[in-house]
């Protein structure tokens, strides 16, 4: 179990995580956060290209499942709903335990799952934690709150050292 901060991947947004490169990493599995990682926080419903998003994944035979700290299940209910996605629910991140739940759930492995999430402290860690990919995408919406921008400053380090090591990967 890793405790580490560093991401495994870091992408500007999660249509840039597509079906091929995950078949290329050998994941079946994609575990995704939803506030900041797929939408907006105030964002009640997916737009069409989240949709279609969820579609290529299935088309190319990636599963997929919303795995969220949200302590309100309605909104997250009615968006996985629009998108025919399931969800697991009071997860816990930085816990393994609600990444633990969905892999279960979702009758796969540790092996061929990746986690893909904005936050180092919960999704990250909770990847890491639980032996799966780590997969970080920078927030949709950017910092607003004082306290957003403190996270963003704090995560900044661990984000350079895996654009680093992206770096160094494709030289």
């Amino acid at each position: 179990m890793s405790f580490s901060l560093v991401p495994d991947r870091i992408f500007d947004d999660y249509a840039a995580v597509t079906p091929t490169l995950l078949r290329d990493l050998g994941v079946t599995l994609l575990l995704s956060d939803l506030d900041f990682t797929l939408a907006a926080k105030a964002t009640r419903h997916p737009d069409r290209a989240l949709k279609d998003y969820i579609a290529a994944l299935r088309d190319a035979g990636i599963g997929f499942m919303i795995v969220s700290n949200n302590r309100s299940g309605e909104r997250v209910t009615e968006f996985c709903a629009e998108l025919g996605v399931p969800y697991q629910g009071r997860a816990g991140k930085p816990s393994p335990r609600g990444v633990f739940a969905a892999i279960d759930r979702a009758e796969c492995t540790p092996a061929h799952t990746a986690m893909l999430g904005d936050k180092l402290l919960t999704d990250c860690l909770a990847a890491k934690r639980a032996g799966i990919l780590a997969l970080t995408v920078e927030p949709v919406g950017g910092a607003v709150t004082a306290w957003q921008k403190v996270l963003h400053a704090l995560q900044a380090p661990f984000k350079a050292v895996c654009r680093r090591r992206m770096r160094k990967k494709r030289a």
